[in-house]
């Protein structure tokens, strides 16, 4: 966004990439699905830090849901800082509960009631799925003030990298998708 564009940014269904030496550690080499993204502030998934011995049916099992044969093992990923005890589920955009989903665009929605929980249980939910636990948020203007501090590049989103089993490898895949070689980023930024 330049200085002289007063359109608002709105990166929602973008990656953010966050860029090394940003200073958070719960950020370090994340990779940041973004739900929404106004005036009023952002909200999204980190996509690529599975939480430490946490599966899709330990959660289903705490909720009383009986885990089918395909969730009981999936990874839950540790989704941001914020409410760390409430889950959600980004997914592809078929599936869509009018009540309480968000759809972020064609590609992708987000869903953080039990009903999405139980029809993946029941093998008739989304196509893809990410489920995580807490959430990254910021205030008006945060995010581009971050993004204007070079702690944040930004790609389109794929499915093919929110979705894919490679967690490690889901940081290389989006800067790529940008063409940066993650061997050249460097912790300073400039401006010209």
């Amino acid at each position: 966004m330049s200085a002289t564009d007063n359109t608002p940014m709105d990166l929602s269904g973008k990656l953010l990439i966050a860029m090394p030496g940003m200073g958070d550690p719960r950020f370090d080499h994340s990779v940041v699905f973004m739900c929404a993204h106004s005036p009023e502030g952002a909200m999204g998934l980190i996509i690529n830090k599975p939480a430490p011995d946490v599966s899709l049916g330990d959660i289903l099992a705490q909720l009383d849901i009986d885990a089918g044969m395909g969730t009981k093992t999936t990874n839950v990923f540790f989704g941001g800082p914020v409410e760390g005890a409430r889950g959600f589920v980004l997914h592809s955009g078929e599936y869509d509960n009018d009540a309480s989903t968000l759809k972020v665009d064609d590609a992708f929605s987000m869903t953080a009631t039990r009903d999405i929980l139980e029809a993946m249980a029941n093998g008739v939910g989304p196509a893809n799925t990410l489920a995580a636990l807490g959430y990254a948020g910021w205030s008006p203007g945060q995010l581009e003030s971050e993004i204007q501090q070079n702690a944040w590049l930004t790609c389109d989103a794929e499915e093919a990298i929110v979705f894919s089993d490679d967690s490690d490898g889901k940081w290389t895949a989006a800067l790529a998708k940008l063409g940066v070689d993650p061997l050249l980023l460097s912790a300073e930024g400039g401006h010209a």
